[in-house]
């Protein structure tokens, strides 16, 4: 099966870029509701993840106590703790599920390094489960 099969395109993704402040990339994560968020470079390549971890023991580390302060922070100053692996578009399946067990989604690069969407295990669940439920249906 094609990976890509599973994918949401950047167009639908939020992302944070690596030139964002710290309080960017709160705002952004807060407005969609994420926990993680890819980060991309100014030429749309994929650089890392930052999760609302890395944030909190950013603020601790910085001893920033209020949101003024981290509109002066640079988003590339807060340590990350795991960077969210990615894959390649042409990625077989078990490279994909290999990672998505250890990850909430999986950033999807082509072959240039480009940021081209994530794939979540969400997405890849719910595939498995409806497969599960078809497979009990004829059987």
């Amino acid at each position: 099966m094609n990976i890509l099969f599973f994918l949401k395109p950047k167009a639908e993704v939020a992302f944070v870029y690596d030139y964002h402040t710290l309080r960017q990339a709160m705002e952004i994560m807060e407005y969609h509701k994420y926990s993680s968020i890819p980060m991309i470079n100014r030429e749309g390549k994929y650089v890392g993840t930052i999760t609302e971890g890395d944030l909190l023991w950013g603020l601790k580390k910085l001893n920033i106590l209020n949101l003024k302060e981290a509109e002066d922070i640079a988003i590339t100053k807060i340590a990350r703790r795991a960077d969210y692996r990615p894959v390649s578009a042409d990625s077989n399946m078990e490279d994909l599920m290999e990672k998505a067990m250890d990850q909430n989604f999986v950033p999807v690069i082509d072959d240039q390094q480009n940021f081209i969407g994530i794939i979540t295990r969400k997405d890849i669940i719910g595939y498995c489960y409806e497969k599960i439920k078809k497979s009990q249906i004829r059987g």
